[in-house]
Order: C-alpha cells, then structure tokens, then sequence
C-alpha cells in the first residue's frame, strides 16, 4: 500500500530536535522523503504496523503531530506534482 506520512514536531527544545531527527530516520527506514517533512512510504499491513508502533514511541502527543494518509491506487494516479518533484521510482531499473 502507498502511504502519505507528514509530521509536525516542535523543535524548541533539544528533545524536540532528537524527536525530529528520529522521525525523519523512522520515515526513510520506510520510504522515501519528498518535502522536507513528507515521506511517501510503500508498506505492506505489517510494516504499517510497525511504523505506527515506532511512531507512537517518538512523538509526544502534547506537542508533535503525525498524519498517515492512505492513498487509494497507483501512486500514479494519486499524486500530482508541479515544481521540483523528488520522488524516484524504485520498481524502475537502477542505472550506476
């Protein structure tokens, strides 16, 4: 499944900064980023679980935020992109 995951972390404090750091580690662990606090993520149920579970552990729910978005088809489909678009494909052939 394809997911849209955002997150609002405040980073007044240095708690704040290391929870900021740890999601963004947590997202790339399970995709890719496209803006600077969005991640398209490509996850089966388990690893959506995972995720869930992990994020839950980073964010203090007093101060931070983390919207998980489904998208419904293809990410082709879904997402519309105007301006610099940074997403790469990984199911394309990889060239070095």
């Amino acid at each position: 499944m394809n997911l849209i995951a955002t997150y609002d972390v405040n980073t007044e404090t240095k708690e704040g900064r290391n929870r900021l750091r740890r999601m963004a580690n947590l997202c790339k662990g399970f995709g890719q980023r496209v803006q600077l606090s969005v991640f398209e993520l490509t996850v089966n149920e388990k690893e959506k679980e995972r995720f869930m579970i992990a994020a839950e552990k980073i964010i203090d729910p007093k101060t931070d935020s983390l919207r998980v978005y489904r998208l419904h088809g293809d990410r082709e489909q879904c997402v519309e992109c105007l301006g610099l678009n940074t997403y790469i494909s990984f199911e394309d052939p990889l060239v070095i």
